[in-house]
């Protein structure tokens, strides 16, 4: 029973898988038309999208300002954090979110009062800012050594994988989220994107093609003599707008190793299920596991799509800044599958809004994994949302 348990946690963590890096091809599946389509005018007699007037209203809207996006690359170039451990290693971070509003406008980070409640067991590691204004860390560890391997199933069948192996590893006490506890002790998200490495080597991937036993494998290129580091970037939809959102953790070693990001043990400990509930630090994402397939299908989706190569698993992630109040970075995945009854029927299609979703595991035409009941499988992945297409 206890192995069953801990495959069906491993298997679903594939969830959120894209088997090969954004492509501008993947772009395409969800960048929306240019508006002059159909219209008697070309697009140059458009007016600005009315989201660079009010930010909440229609049309593309960059949320993670810290960085410089790249729409055709999909990646985000951010700024590059050095600080050190307790123990004395180097320790390379980004910085995406924070429960401190004023920091978060000043910062150009994304603001989630959520990750107050995440400050239970090893979810957040303590950390002290230092008189030249560098960041001692009391725990958290990453090893970036490992070969990150997948090997998917076979066809009809790709998930779950025949094998795999998470091309980071944190120790126990690693979560990417950090707190400044001489500081005003407020939580910042702070994935570690390199450890116990010179700048100098690293300045060797100031160009790119980084080595990835050095560094984190959505890093594209770092450069601390410039203080930037280049990071890959992910497809996926909130509340039926196409989104740009950045992963960089997982709390178990599968979803590590398809995503392509850390394993973070400490994300453990925070608490799952809750949603929007008074001190849940989490928020909710539907991963599709059967969706439609067909790489040159509108309306592929899903886990099988993804891990047949077809392209991301265009996941359909819960509240976003702008659009809503409840976002978290920490995403607790409620992962959903067509009923056999709606493939027949030819209901089964690309599914982009939390509650369309919700809609249809009520009426009975999505469950959870294996037929079984709906909801959290315990399973949390770190993903910064950076751009909103609409």
């Amino acid at each position: 029973m206890q192995f069953k348990l801990r495959f069906g946690l491993a298997a679903l963590a594939v969830a959120i898988v894209a088997m090969t890096l954004p492509t501008l091809a993947q772009n395409n599946e969800i960048q929306p038309a240019p508006p002059s389509i159909g219209a008697d005018v070309p697009v140059t007699y458009f007016g600005p999208p009315p989201s660079s007037v009010q930010k909440e209203l229609i049309g593309p809207y960059q949320l993670l300002k810290a960085g410089t996006i790249d729409l055709e690359a999909l990646t985000i170039t951010l700024p590059l954090y050095k600080g050190q451990m307790k123990s004395g290693e180097t320790v390379w971070y980004i910085l995406t979110d924070t429960n401190d509003k004023g920091n978060a406008d000043a910062l150009g980070l994304n603001f989630s009062g959520k990750l107050t409640y995440a400050d239970v067991g090893n979810a957040v590691r303590p950390a002290v800012l230092e008189k030249d204004q560098s960041v001692t860390f009391e725990r958290g560890a990453v090893d970036f050594s490992p070969e990150h391997t997948i090997t998917p199933g076979d066809a009809p069948d790709f998930f779950p994988p025949k094998s795999f192996t998470p091309g980071a590893v944190g120790d126990a006490g690693y979560s990417p989220l950090m707190k400044l506890t001489n500081a005003g002790g407020f939580v910042y998200n702070a994935p570690v994107v390199a450890y116990n490495v010179s700048a100098d080597a690293l300045d060797a991937f100031c160009e790119g093609k980084p080595d990835y036993k050095m560094v984190h494998d959505k890093v594209a290129k770092i450069c601390p003599k410039d203080g930037t580091v280049t990071l890959s970037l992910t497809l996926g939809f909130s509340f039926a707008r196409p989104v740009l959102y950045l992963s960089t953790d997982a709390s178990v070693d599968l979803a590590a190793a398809m995503e392509g990001v850390t394993l973070a043990p400490g994300m453990v400990d925070i608490a799952v299920g809750g949603d929007d509930s008074f001190n849940s630090a989490v928020e909710r994402l539907f991963p599709v596991v059967n969706g439609p397939m067909g790489k040159e299908n509108p309306q592929r989706q899903g886990f099988n799509s993804a891990l047949a190569g077809e392209g991301g698993a265009l996941n359909t992630l819960g509240g976003i800044p702008t659009i809503a109040t409840d976002y978290s970075p920490m995403w607790d995945l409620n992962p959903v599958v067509w009923t056999k009854d709606a493939i027949d029927k030819g209901y089964r299609s690309r599914v982009t809004e939390e509650f369309f979703i919700l809609g249809l595991v009520e009426k009975g035409w999505m469950t959870g994994l294996g037929g079984g009941k709906f909801g959290s499988v315990g399973i949390i992945v770190n993903c910064p949302v950076v751009y909103r297409f609409l």
